[in-house]
């Protein structure tokens, strides 16, 4: 793939500004239920949280809002500060709705098959995902580096977000077999972020890393200082990261919140208008079994970064 600067990737939309945790945490009050009329189901409190990265966080708000106000209930929406695989809350089946990368989600399910259900993933607006709920993983170095080509790579270092992460570790990893060359780079890194890892290429403590294409065309939008990066490969596509169900809200309530995210009320168009997102598509575990193939094939290869 040509380099391309990463504002070429995607085009510029208005922005949702960054706030605090606190401010992006919303709970309705018994009042505000009481004044929306009869509730559709039982009322409950829909617990949700985001394994996902923190930069999309008030869009999420945006979705369980909308949810709480079609639904008639009562919502709360929690960052994660652990892998989905190692959150108690999890494994005790205590979240009703989750944001979760495809990879840890096909993983977890191997552990617990009947707790989870996928329900809709998002479309982007840009050509490049092809009106599918597609993302990609893009490599990005300094823009003013001498690297032009994946292969011009070799030897260099690189950092990763984290180690389960599909788009910032195993998608690389893939790629590397496919050039048969599993020990490419010099020297990796972990970050802890796909936002530190686009600032450490940027400051010049790597040389690249692999960034999931969303996070990156929302994060140039918020900080244009992230100018000085360039895509040098896009890998992919793979699916997006679904929303995902459990299974003890019942087939009842898991239509109705698959319908209310397939035909969003006005303020949650409005927030997807601004991620540059066209629309939730209805998606099914199934199609993420391309993810858990990969992943499979990354392990036996005893592949790593």
């Amino acid at each position: 793939m040509q380099s391309v600067h990463p504002a070429e990737v995607f085009a510029t939309q208005p922005l949702l500004k960054p706030r605090s945790h606190a401010d992006m945490l919303h709970t309705f009050s018994d009042a505000e239920l009481q004044s929306q009329g009869s509730p559709t189901t039982t009322p409950i409190k829909l617990r949700a949280v985001s394994y996902l990265a923190p930069n999309w966080f008030e869009f999420y708000q945006a979705v369980v809002s909308s949810l709480g106000r079609r639904l008639q209930v009562e919502t709360q929406l929690v960052q994660a500060h652990s892998d989905p695989l190692h959150d108690p809350l999890l494994e005790q089946d205590q979240w009703d709705l989750a944001f979760i990368c495809g990879l840890p989600l096909v993983r977890y399910q191997r552990m617990a098959p009947k707790q989870l259900r996928a329900i809709a993933a998002p479309i982007m607006q840009a050509s490049r995902y092809q009106n599918r709920p597609f993302y990609f993983a893009d490599v990005v170095v300094k823009a003013d580096s001498g690297f032009h080509s994946f292969v011009d790579l070799a030897g260099a270092t690189v950092c990763y977000n984290d180690p389960g992460s599909n788009s910032g570790y195993y998608l690389l990893c893939d790629r590397l077999l496919q050039e048969n060359a599993p020990r490419f780079f010099s020297s990796a890194m972990q970050s802890g972020s796909h936002q530190h890892s686009m600032r450490w290429v940027l400051e010049g403590k790597v040389a690249c890393a692999a960034i999931d294409s969303t996070v990156l065309e929302q994060e140039c939008r918020l900080f244009p200082e992230l100018s000085g990066l360039r895509v040098i490969e896009s890998i992919g596509p793979c699916m997006m990261p679904p929303v995902v169900l459990a299974q003890h809200l019942g087939e009842a309530l898991i239509q109705q919140v698959q319908a209310a995210l397939l035909k969003p009320d006005v303020l949650l168009q409005a927030a997807m208008n601004r991620m540059a997102m066209e629309r939730y598509a209805a998606v099914t575990d199934h199609e993420y079994g391309a993810i858990a193939q990969m992943f499979d094939v990354v392990v036996n290869a005893g592949c790593a970064l």
